[in-house]
């Protein structure tokens, strides 16, 4: 059962044509995570219109995938490598697609969504 200790947006867009192997080593190579830690990495395409997401631990992979029919995944711009996203966060970027929902601006205090 897919059950990650942590959930983490890859901001830079990826070719998803990588399977496991080259997503893992990118994580430990150029994000500097131990991918076995359990914790799962959301990537996205350059439209915005897949993503993969990766989960290892000691007993194996797991690799999804989820492609839109129309419209896109809102994602954060930053110069970060990675967002740190909660569970709930997650379920919302995946729902927010179809109810024209951002996920960022739920998770922000009141105030600054004001603001925006």
């Amino acid at each position: 059962m897919l059950s990650p200790t942590g959930w983490w947006l890859v901001t830079a867009p990826m070719d998803l044509r990588s399977g496991m192997d080259r997503l893992l080593v990118y994580v430990r190579q150029t994000l500097g995570h131990d991918p076995f830690e359990g914790a799962a990495y959301v990537f996205r395409n350059r439209s915005a219109s897949r993503i993969k997401l990766l989960q290892a631990d000691a007993q194996g992979v797991w690799l999804a995938v989820r492609r839109l029919q129309q419209g896109h995944f809102v994602w954060p711009r930053s110069g970060e490598a990675m967002w740190s996203i909660s569970e709930a966060q997650f379920a919302w970027l995946c729902t927010g697609v179809c109810t024209g929902v951002d996920w960022q601006r739920l998770s922000m205090p009141p105030r600054l969504a004001q603001q925006l």
